[in-house]
């Protein structure tokens, strides 16, 4: 006898053509700009670090390989392994740190190493060595945001073992700017400068690596000086400006999140809702529940500032957000168990999209994007 498994009310509906669709417009932008400046387009570098701002990396991944990507980017070994298994061909380039015991996994499943410590290098080139290969890797300048990267100012001391080693191959050289979403900032100038005079002191070392690249998403609307041989863009790809950046790219946001009404109820003026009952209504008010909570993802402080979509209408999210369900206030509506809400995603002439959420609480949209918990479905469209 077969058993029918539940379906949770939450779920993440992925929209994949919006994904190809979006790559594909940067990609124009790109050609674009470079056939009026006469000069070749860079290089798109897809980034999907974090299962893919939490839209899921495989099929992310495989939907952006068939839409053309020729690079993919993660942030370690790890996610670059689990693309491997699900068949990506392409490369892929490892943003992190490399620990000694990762490195098996960049030569089984071919992966693109980033070097951004002397440690780092040594390490590689006595594994390549032990193998008999020349490892393609990709060096990183830290060029003032002081996390990962040999120091620009620096170099002459750290780089020429990299050089005279015959079991690395410097294929690119690259660096990540700290404000390249604020245009009021000059440490983004400051730190194209630097990468410029980092690379022309990489090749006074005796390194020559055939590409360079910086620009995310924010520095790829920004600055067209800083495309170089490629960019690397994350937040674009899924349909999400970097705030507070404008542009005039048709791009569409790639993922929905939904849920239902699953109890409506009454409460009297002066009665509190959820944990610490910090919600009164003066007047009689409905209440609806609905099942999603801050383990599905959903931030703590959206209570009281941010609303979701019913029948085509904004409702407040009231109360506290409990683990695995919020409150909303659906008073000037006729709603019953069952109702569709949107929670981000469109609903009639309304929509709610994932900056708007994120304004809503101080956040980053990113960083609502990779909270989605794991028992939230994703579903491929």
């Amino acid at each position: 006898m077969e058993v029918a498994i539940a379906v949770r009310h939450t779920v993440a509906r992925v929209h994949l053509p919006a994904l190809q669709a979006n790559y594909r417009t940067i990609t124009e932008l790109t050609i674009e700009a470079a056939r009026a400046s006469q000069r070749q387009p860079p290089q798109i570098i897809a980034v999907v670090k974090a299962n893919a701002y939490g839209h899921g990396a495989t099929r992310v991944a495989g939907a952006l390989e068939a839409a053309g990507a020729s690079m993919l980017a993660c942030a370690d070994i790890e996610e670059g392994i689990e693309l491997r298994r699900d068949a990506i061909r392409v490369p892929i380039l490892i943003f992190g740190a490399l620990g000694i015991s990762d490195l098996d996994g960049v030569f089984a499943y071919r992966l693109t190493p980033t070097i951004s410590t002397p440690t780092a290098a040594q390490n590689l080139a006595r594994a390549a060595a032990a193998r008999g290969e020349r490892l393609h890797c990709q060096l990183k300048i830290d060029t003032g945001m002081n996390r990962l990267g040999f120091r620009h100012d620096n170099l002459r001391r750290t780089l020429p073992a990299i050089a005279q080693s015959r079991h690395l191959a410097i294929d690119a050289v690259y660096t990540h700017f700290a404000t390249a979403d604020d245009p009021e900032s000059g440490d983004f100038v400051c730190q194209r400068e630097r990468f410029e005079a980092a690379r022309r002191l990489v090749a006074e070392v005796g390194l020559h690596p055939a590409k360079a690249h910086a620009a995310n998403s924010a520095a790829l609307l920004r600055d067209e000086q800083v495309w170089y041989d490629a960019v690397r863009p994350g937040l674009l790809l899924y349909g999400v400006v970097p705030p507070p950046l404008a542009t005039t790219l048709e791009i569409a946001p790639v993922l929905s999140l939904t849920s239902r009404i699953v109890a409506v109820k009454g409460l009297r003026p002066g009665e509190g809702v959820g944990y610490g009952l910090r919600y009164r209504p003066e007047r009689p008010s409905t209440i609806a529940v609905v099942p999603a909570g801050y383990a599905d993802g959903l931030d703590a402080r959206l209570a009281g500032r941010a609303s979701v979509l019913v029948r085509g209408r904004r409702v407040p999210i009231v109360g506290a957000v409990s683990m695995d369900m919020i409150t909303i206030d659906v008073t000037a509506l006729d709603v019953a168990p069952g109702d569709e809400v949107v929670i981000l995603g469109r609903q009639g002439a309304e929509r709610i999209d994932v900056r708007e959420m994120a304004a809503a609480v101080g956040a980053a949209p990113y960083e609502l994007l990779c909270r989605l918990g794991s028992r939230i479905d994703r579903v491929y469209l």
